[in-house]
């Protein structure tokens, strides 16, 4: 037997309130886990938030104790709910892929509420938490969480069924609103936490809190009515369906019940479950003899326009009948519009479509099409959303068609017949006929070809879709590209992070290409030890002083404390330079090249993002000494051209190399240069990769000398310079879409996938000799490929696995591609689509390849160009920084740190001013404040008496400002 014993310790017990409620609902006992007293916080850490929980078993048959650490609240939080997994906290528990995405929501929900909400709710004393910018950031959360429901029509945060993500939200977010003093937060929101914060065993624990009302309405949303209590059953099974309550909430601003208000129609509005498919509206709401759901599709035509087509709730809809009954001419493929489509056209969002939502088409542009069945004799009542799928209307039928002809539309009329109750997986709709034929007599149908729907095979079971469109919410979708991607797990310590093989590749592949090109400059790699003893650390003060406040200290081995404090790598410049000391006697040990590959730790405390800014990341450093001092500059501006051609070669992203001012170099070093990307989705810009002059001061500290020629004693002059996995983050905000990760073709771990369209009559027997054959080609230019073979996954499945993880060219093959000896190419950054002979395609893939690699650089670099302004006036500065632009100005020179600090401290002023903010989180790592960039190496001509926009003072130099990461 093994009895396993868990025991929680924390800085602030009062954050524990989550994961006891988790304990609670797995069903962990106070035997086996408990909530220990107080951990101290460390002297000056008051601002700091600390959890742990220490996990033993013990196995009585060996009489063995086996035990580990969970950190954070992240990872408390999956230990907890793996213990007991069934539940289906962590998830639905499953055999495919749909289980390790699951697990990347749920983390992501966790981590991103644990990074913005245990502050304000927990750790922050009582006068700081009211400053207002803690308010704003709960709020951007509650938000994001709002549009995350209203965007996906579902009631929990992952899946159809409470996760450990909507409760440790609701907990944090309820306990964070109230501290902040937050009265009042959207619709979908209070949905959301009343839902979770009723259940009776989370009353049990926690009690019951004060919900904020509802303050802010989701467009297209009703208003919530006044809170209503109501008992929710435990996490762990489903909530029942309420009944459907007529003139129970306020429906004033919904415009549908204004305009059947204003034209004097009799309605029936009432809410209900949230429905988002008509098999859920029929379990949820259902109804008596006489009255009918209705089923909606939005269909587009590229040559006939746009079809709203409402039919009885048991009727089926043949897209290809449809287009014969509508006797539309020609080529005819009536397909379903998308998203977009149906918000500028309609104004509605997926699964909240009824045909009053016609009203909205103010362009009258759309063709409403509906069922006879609806209008007749037996048929009383006709219910259908009004713009939100939380909602129904019931109308008699005639009042259905006086409201859609009031607001200016003619119907189709046309018959649907019911659907056959034989037909699996995905049923074709009957063919409506453009001749009516007397009531009750049944058309002939004919016998509909089945398919079968592969588990997995819907998109939105296989988590394959994004929940965050890049334009709106840039930081949520960041997160959701790269752990939906399989690029990012997220691990127990916060601002840790797992690397996931598809984007280890991708640091592999710009290892191999920097360690060839640094070859070639006489670098020799090696490896030198991850610790520094703090007398080594602290030999130079400037050095130290500028990581003092992220390293990370070892102060115990096992029980015991270490004798003296040990570090954690920040940089290595004090852990190699008494190596150089010893090894470097004589002009002729000069040059040292060396380089190596490593991990680093800067504990930061600012808001972790993956690749960005973490406490651990992977990099490159690179150390040289030199006899002169132009020895020393010819190799970090070599080093800074590698890095150019790292960023516009292989990653396809623009930059901008330059120096930086004395403010922003490097701690110690006498001059560093850099380059700079720009992120056109969020306006900011982001530090490349930096290489440095040292000059002689590490050379003097650690006394690394040499002879000269002529015998004489010096000192020599050192460089380092550095690259790390920032560069994959960069590379996927510049590129990637609302579909997922746009990876150019150099840096693809995959960059073609063959994928096969299997049918009954083409098998994976049929297609493998050719598609094989295909991948032999591609693999022959040095192509990396793959073959798609799996049976398990249809066609489009895998269309949207591979975009989502950014494969840059997909190879489809059909039978009628065997047939004409070709292969159809799509191109994932813009979708264009072509047919190539498979004689000599992988010649042509490889050109092809090239081709969309210099592209994609075109188009960043276009997007970087319009966002790059020259200024020259203070007036016009913050302006065009709220434009997301950067910013070319006149300066007085790169050593006058004080003008450079008061741009930056007035910059925040007047930002923060427009946008009617009193103060920013000073752990944000997005401040609103200007900085230096850096002074580019391209100057654009200074005009005499050109004054600097600060100072007034002559100008000696243009230097670029922007909003940074």
């Amino acid at each position: 037997m093994t009895v396993v014993s868990r025991t929680v310790s924390t800085s602030h017990p009062e954050a524990t309130s989550a994961l006891k409620v988790l304990s609670a609902l797995v069903g962990l006992t106070e035997s086996s886990i408990t909530f220990a007293p107080t951990k101290a916080a460390s002297a000056g850490d008051d601002d700091t938030f600390s959890v742990e929980m220490k996990v033993t078993a013990h196995n009585s048959f060996s009489a063995t104790d086996m035990s580990y650490t969970a950190h954070g609240l992240l990872g408390c939080a999956r230990a907890i709910c793996k213990a007991v997994p069934e539940v289906g906290l962590w998830g639905q528990l499953s055999q495919d892929d749909s289980g390790s995405a699951l697990d990347s929501l749920i983390e992501s929900w966790i981590e991103t509420a644990a990074s913005t909400l245990v502050f304000p709710a927990y750790v922050a004393s009582d006068s700081r938490v009211k400053e207002a910018h803690f308010q704003e950031e709960v709020g951007k959360f509650a938000a994001s969480i709002e549009k995350h429901l209203f965007d996906s029509s579902k009631t929990f945060l992952v899946g159809d069924t409470a996760t450990a993500a909507d409760v440790v939200v609701a907990i944090l977010l309820v306990d964070a609103a109230a501290r902040c003093e937050m009265d009042k937060i959207p619709l979908q929101v209070v949905r959301l936490l009343e839902t979770i914060l009723a259940n009776t065993i989370v009353q049990s624990v926690v009690g019951k809190k004060d919900i904020p009302q509802v303050g802010t309405v989701t467009p297209m949303v009703k208003p919530a009515p006044e809170t209503k209590t109501q008992e929710a059953p435990a996490a762990e099974t489903e909530t029942p369906a309420p009944a459907a309550v007529e003139g129970s909430d306020d429906f004033s601003t919904n415009v549908i019940v204004q305009k059947l208000d204003e034209l004097g129609i009799s309605h029936k509005t009432y809410s209900h479950k949230l429905s988002t498919k008509v098999e859920e509206l029929l379990e949820n709401v259902p109804l008596p003899d006489g009255e009918t759901h209705t089923k909606n599709v939005f269909l587009k035509d590229k040559k006939h326009g746009l079809f709203l087509v409402s039919v009885k709730a048991d009727s089926d809809i043949n897209t290809k009948a449809l287009g014969k009954a509508l006797k539309l001419q020609g080529k005819v493929n009536l397909r379903l519009a998308n998203e977009e489509i149906l918000l500028s056209s309609l104004g509605v969002k997926t699964g909240c479509v009824g045909p009053m939502c016609i009203m909205n088409n103010t362009a009258k542009d759309v063709t409403l099409v509906l069922d006879e069945r609806l209008f007749e004799d037996e048929i009383k009542k006709v219910h259908s959303h009004p713009l939100t799928n939380d909602t129904s209307t019931a109308l008699i039928p005639s009042d259905l068609k006086k409201f859609v002809e009031s607001v200016g539309f003619e119907p189709v009329m046309l018959r649907f017949e019911v659907k056959s109750a034989d037909v699996g997986g995905k049923a074709p709709a009957s063919r409506p006929e453009a001749t009516k034929e007397p009531k009750g007599k049944a058309k002939p149908q004919p016998q509909p070809a089945k398919e079968n729907v592969k588990k997995g095979g819907k998109k939105g079971e296989t988590l394959l879709a994004l929940q965050y469109k890049k334009s709106e919410d840039f930081a949520m979708w960041y997160s959701n590209v790269i752990t939906l991607s399989e690029m990012i797990a997220y691990y127990d310590i916060s601002g840790c992070y797992i690397l996931r093989p598809w984007s280890y590749k991708m640091w592999d592949l710009i290892q191999n290409w920097f360690n060839i090109e640094i070859e070639k400059l006489g670098v020799e790699n090696s490896y030198f030890p991850l610790f520094v003893s703090k007398d080594r650390l602290e030999k130079e003060k400037d050095h130290v002083e500028g990581f003092a406040p992220e390293v990370a200290w070892v102060t115990k081995s096992g029980d015991g404390d270490l004798a003296k404090p040990i570090a954690v790598r920040p940089t290595s410049e004090t852990i190699m330079y008494p190596a150089f000391s010893d090894w470097i006697q004589s002009h002729r040990d000069l040059p040292l090249k060396l380089n190596q590959w490593s991990n680093v730790v800067r504990w930061e405390f600012k808001y972790p993002t993956p690749f960005l800014r973490s406490r651990e990341f992977l990099w490159q450093e690179g150390h040289t000494a030199h006899a002169t001092y132009d020895d020393a500059n010819v190799m970090v501006m070599q080093a800074l051209e590698l890095y150019r051609r790292v960023y516009e070669e292989i990653l396809a992203v623009p930059v901008v190399p330059g120096y930086k001012t004395e403010e922003e170099k490097f701690a110690g070093g006498h001059q560093t240069t850099t380059v700079e990307a720009y992120i056109a989705g969020s306006g900011r810009a982001i530090q490349g990769a930096t290489s440095h002059n040292l000059g002689q001061n590490f050379g003097k500290m650690f006394d690394i000398t040499f002879q000269d020629t002529t015998g004489k004693s010096q000192v020599v002059w050192q460089t380092s310079w550095g690259l790390t996995t920032r560069t994959i983050g960069v590379m996927v905000m510049v590129h990637g879409d609302d579909q997922g990760l746009v990876l150019p073709p150099r840096i693809a771990p995959l960059q073609v996938v063959i994928v096969p369209i299997f049918t009954k009559k083409f098998t994976t027997v049929e297609a493998k000799p050719y598609c094989e054959a295909i991948v032999k080609d591609l693999h022959d230019q040095g192509i990396r490929a793959k073959y798609d073979d799996r049976t398990m996954y249809n066609p489009g499945w895998k269309y949207n696995h591979w975009e989502q993880k950014g494969v840059p060219l997909r190879v489809e093959v059909g039978p009628r591609d065997i047939e004409s000896k070709q292969a159809r190419l799509v191109t994932r950054f813009n979708g264009d689509k072509e047919d190539a002979s498979v004689d000599g395609l992988g010649s042509f893939v490889k050109a092809k390849l090239e081709t969309i690699q210099e592209e994609m650089f075109n188009k960043a670099k276009a997007a970087r160009d319009e966002h790059l302004v020259q200024v020259t006036e203070w007036k016009d500065f913050v302006p065009n920084l709220e434009k997301n632009n950067l910013v070319l100005t006149p300066w007085i020179g790169g050593e006058h740190k004080d003008w450079e600090e008061w741009v930056k401290e007035k910059s925040r002023e007047e930002s923060l001013k427009a946008r009617g903010q009193e103060a920013e989180d000073s752990r944000t790592s997005t401040s609103v404040a200007a900085k230096t960039l850096c002074i580019p190496f391209t100057q654009p001509e200074l005009p005499e008496g050109t004054k600097c926009i600060a100072s007034g003072k002559p100008a000696t130099c243009w230097v670029l400002w922007g909003r940074s990461y």
